[in-house]
């Protein structure tokens, strides 16, 4: 009997242990949107986006500082809504996407500061350089899609700005843009 109880018990913790593991996600393409703006010589602020959005995030619920994401942009898809600025700004004198293909978020802390906030810090890597960005997350749901109960999405909005020149991007200023970016990012992520 003792056996059985001890059986049981352990079984409980290692149920209990996956229940509170990180639940693993796909960032879904097809519902991430990243755009970015710019001051342009105090006349605006010059917006564009990335196309080609990828990643994976790892959410714990219980604990969010569990909790990781990598956000994958390929530097050619970007999207000014103007081929021959889109065309500049892929080349050398901004983002260099022939040479730096992909443009990297791989978190290295996560702070809660709410119910569903929190602040992400990782390394954003462009142009070979990585450096810390911090990103203020808001967790929006989480549920099964309407027609297919047995797949579960989950969905983020994240705002974060750094420099263009400390990253390398050193022609902005010649151009009166920035020198900062923001970022702001919401995506859907498919439960594995």
């Amino acid at each position: 009997m003792k056996r059985l109880s001890f059986a049981t018990a352990i079984a409980g913790l290692l149920m209990t242990g996956v229940a509170f593991a990180a639940d693993s996600y796909d960032i879904d393409p097809t519902h991430a949107w990243v755009r970015f703006e710019t001051n342009h010589a105090g006349w605006s602020q010059a917006q564009g986006a990335f196309k080609a959005v990828s990643g994976t995030i790892a959410f714990d619920k219980e604990d969010v500082t569990k909790s990781s994401v990598e956000i994958v942009l390929e530097a050619a898809s970007i999207d000014t809504n103007d081929e021959k600025r889109d065309t500049h700004l892929k080349s050398p004198d901004f983002l260099n996407a022939e040479e730096f293909p992909q443009i990297t978020f791989k978190s290295t802390a996560i702070e809660k500061t709410g119910d569903k906030t929190a602040k992400v810090t990782g390394d954003l890597t462009l142009l070979g350089t990585a450096k810390p960005v911090v990103l203020d997350v808001t967790w929006n749901a989480e549920s099964p899609l309407p027609w297919d109960a047995n797949t579960i999405k989950t969905g983020f909005s994240a705002t974060g700005t750094f420099s263009g020149p400390e990253f390398g991007i050193t022609k902005m200023t010649d151009f009166g843009l920035g020198p900062d970016i923001t970022l702001d990012i919401d995506v859907e992520a498919v439960k594995k």
